[in-house]
């Protein structure tokens, strides 16, 4: 297997993932994950891509570099780690962890904090800080593999406290739940 990720970030604008797509599609390789977001008003995409065994990284990087240049965007390619020394979790419950509150710095260090200090792992997260005081216009989405091994009741305190230290409301629901009351 020969596995990359590669990275584009820049200015957001119609065309970048056709742009990736096609040239990854014209060098044979295989897209097998993408993530993308446009955070404000930057694009930030992650591809996990299959390399052919012949093409090289600095040929796809250049190709890449080359179609992308006018779109003024950065790329970025390493190889993927391999699957066996990834972080293996523990058997684990995906949980949902939602604050709501004014803006200040330090939220979204203060609630991971908590969240690492019990192995705890963050699989995906949106904030949205639109500023100010209204308690609505902040807010933050842990997406989170909660151990079934931790002391959960520990983990809960801690993190209602920590939220109340911030000014923040918290909700900790499953992610199963969370689906279920916020399917559209």
């Amino acid at each position: 297997m020969n596995k990359v990720i590669l990275s584009v970030l820049g200015h957001d604008r119609p065309g970048i993932v056709a742009a990736v797509a096609r040239v990854l599609f014209e060098q044979h390789c295989n897209i097998e994950n993408v993530s993308q977001t446009i955070l404000q008003t930057e694009f930030a995409g992650s591809f996990i891509v299959n390399l052919p065994p012949a093409l090289q990284l600095s040929k796809l990087r250049d190709l890449l570099e080359k179609e992308l240049a006018q779109m003024e965007m950065h790329v970025h390619i390493k190889p993927l780690a391999d699957q066996t020394a990834a972080f293996a979790s523990k058997a684990c419950e995906p949980f949902v962890i939602t604050t709501k509150g004014p803006d200040r710095k330090g939220l979204v260090a203060g609630i991971s904090a908590i969240i690492a200090s019990y192995g705890v792992n963050i699989t995906n997260l949106q904030a949205v800080f639109k500023g100010g005081d209204e308690h609505g216009n902040n807010i933050m989405i842990y997406e989170v593999d909660i151990p079934t091994d931790i002391d959960q009741n520990a983990f809960y305190r801690d993190l209602r406290e920590k939220a109340a230290a911030l000014a923040l409301d918290i909700s900790i629901q499953h992610r199963n739940i969370f689906e279920s009351i916020n399917r559209i």
